[in-house]
């Protein structure tokens, strides 16, 4: 029945039917009855199974079971699709046995592929990842064997359920098959992903996001927020370059997703503000660009006591002029993404920051501009009210910005004034959150305000030491940036105590060295303030002694914590035998009769 001519047409009616339920009206189902379209599809499915059983005595054995695998192969989908992964990986199976003998012919190798790609989705499922990778690294291989044998454009599935007249052409089943071969790579890239094997994850992923382009099978939006993804694992091996380029391709291809209107096109406020939110963690992918970028250049160029070293900052300049452009020519050419078109307005976004480690504070500058602006963007959409980690997290980038910026400024007094600015954005989060909810980031910012105020000290003393005479305006401002940044530490240590006040034995792993710094610093702090009245002096030393020897006392307790503080240590012990000497000598001018 189903050889006829009306016949056939008849079946391929229902196969065409059959896709559309599950393609396009599946997405309009309610809620109440998620698969109602599936299961239709399913039900015309089995139907047109029937009709090509019935059909089989007088047709050729090849074309039927090539027609049955279709079948099997959309039966497979929709089961899956479904939750049924039991009767999906059957189905699938079937496929695939029906195809074996035949799977590198053209008209088998991309339903093959395809059926390999769903068997390897239905495994993650089932969190099976390595059974996944099997799968889906026997479809790269298939499709490998197949461009190198045969290489032309091979039917796609559903041709074989079309009249003649209706076939495909080949420019578009080319299209087809290489789509099929991305979403391949791109699962195998996640397959990696799960698996651990990062660099290998990360080269699908730069392959998979490349092919996207060429063949224009994308949505803006993921293939944005997937590059910009992608730029953080090239950051952490420290290749701005490929790292830029990402972040460059992601904003561009964003901007995309604004102006394609979408299927419905009746966007609701939720998808914009879904847009407004992938923008803004495309902009924190930026911030981490930047700083990034600019912490391994200060890694590149600081001395032994974290100051900018002259001698290497002029080396590493002689040493960037000499470096041709040709290394960065090469590896360009193996990371570009996309058509011509594409690529001059990526280069545009890439021509505004630098991917060479900033030398100097100009340099430095620029580098920080771009981050701070891609701050306030983030902050626009990632506000405290509703997004308060997300908020925090923003604006301690922000000071971070800030203090690595203050590394390359040589002025003290305006070095003074950028750490002053990250007292000022940290200390109005500071005050308004709730240690019991929020204890690790309250952690976070009682720790990073009392180092700045700790360095701000620093500075004001490094000032004060270039006067003639310290003046009481200076001893003032030093000894109130002291005193804040004691009480921050405080406040931190404080932090660690358990709800009867009591100070931990031994400190957990994870807090162990900032309690450690914490506890030498303030010996340190006490030391610093400055006071005319000896008695006071006294004390204050006696203080000093006191946290210097918990660091002594802990280390020979717990040998393990060593490894933590080792400079701290060592200027801890060093300090237990000077201080007492010193404090004898001030007690004798104190009271020189006793």
């Amino acid at each position: 029945a189903a050889a006829t001519c009306g016949g056939w047409a008849a079946v391929c009616d229902k196969f065409r039917t059959a896709r559309t339920l599950s393609t396009v009206e599946s997405r309009k189902d309610p809620e109440t009855e998620p698969y109602r379209s599936k299961y239709s599809a399913r039900a015309l499915l089995q139907e047109v199974k029937q009709l090509l059983s019935a059909a089989e005595e007088g047709g050729e054995a090849r074309l039927l079971a090539v027609r049955r695998a279709v079948l099997e192969y959309e039966l497979g989908v929709n089961h899956t699709d479904t939750e049924e992964l039991s009767a999906g990986e059957e189905h699938l199976q079937r496929c695939t046995q029906l195809l074996e003998p035949h799977r590198l012919s053209p008209d088998c190798v991309s339903l093959y592929i395809q059926a390999q790609n769903n068997l390897g989705i239905l495994w993650s499922l089932r969190d099976e990842i390595k059974t996944a990778q099997t799968y889906l690294e026997s479809a790269e291989a298939l499709y490998n064997q197949y461009m190198k044998e045969d290489g032309n454009p091979p039917l796609d599935p559903s041709e074989h359920f079309m009249a003649e007249e209706e076939k495909i052409t080949d420019q578009e089943r080319s299209k087809r098959f290489e789509k099929a071969y991305t979403h391949t790579l791109y699962y195998l890239a996640q397959v990696y992903q799960h698996l651990e094997m990062i660099e290998k994850a990360a080269q699908y992923c730069h392959t998979t996001l490349k092919r996207q382009l060429e063949y224009c099978g994308y949505n803006p939006v993921e293939w944005a927020l997937n590059a910009a993804t992608l730029s953080q694992y090239y950051l952490s091996k420290q290749c701005f370059m490929e790292a830029r380029h990402c972040l460059a391709a992601a904003s561009v291809i964003f901007s995309q997703a604004g102006q394609v209107p979408s299927a419905e096109d009746n966007e609701t406020e939720q998808d914009q503000q879904d847009l407004r939110q992938r923008k803004a963690e495309i902009a924190r992918c930026w911030i981490k660009y930047c700083l990034n970028l600019l912490q391994s250049a200060r890694k590149l160029l600081e001395d032994n006591i974290g100051e900018l070293d002259p001698d290497r900052q002029l080396e590493l300049k002689a040493q960037r002029k000499k470096e041709e452009d040709e290394k960065e020519k090469g590896r360009k050419k193996a990371v570009l993404f996309g058509t011509s078109d594409i690529c001059d307005s990526v280069l545009a976004i890439e021509e505004k920051v630098s991917s060479v480690y900033p030398l100097d504070f100009q340099e430095a500058r620029e580098i920080f501009l771009v981050g701070q602006n891609y701050v306030l963007e983030a902050k626009e959409f990632f506000q405290v009210d509703g997004y308060v980690t997300d908020h925090i997290e923003i604006v301690q980038d922000h000071s971070a910005l800030f203090k690595v910026l203050a590394f390359f400024e040589e002025d003290y007094e305006r070095r003074c004034k950028m750490h002053k600015r990250r007292l000022d954005m940290l200390e109005s989060i500071y005050v308004d959150l709730n240690p019991q909810y929020y204890l690790l980031i309250s952690r976070q910012l009682q720790f990073e305000l009392a180092d700045t105020y700790y360095e701000m000290m620093d500075l004001k003393i490094a000032i004060g030491n270039r006067l003639e005479e310290l003046d009481s305006h200076t001893i003032k401002k030093i000894n109130s940036l002291a005193q804040l940044a004691i009480k921050y530490y405080e406040l931190f240590l404080d932090s660690l105590r358990n709800p009867d006040r009591v100070f931990p034995e031994q400190l957990e792993e994870d807090v162990l060295r900032p309690a450690m710094v914490a506890k030498f610093h303030i010996a340190r702090l006490y030391g610093k303030l400055i006071t005319s009245d000896s008695k006071k002096q006294l004390e204050n030393m006696q203080t000093s002694l006191e946290y210097y020897m918990f660091l002594v006392d802990y280390c020979e307790k717990y040998p393990d914590a060593v490894r933590a503080v080792e400079t701290e240590l060592e200027l801890s012990k060093e300090m237990v035998g000077l201080l007492p000497t010193r404090m004898e000598r001030l007690r004798a001018k104190l009271c020189p009769f006793i």
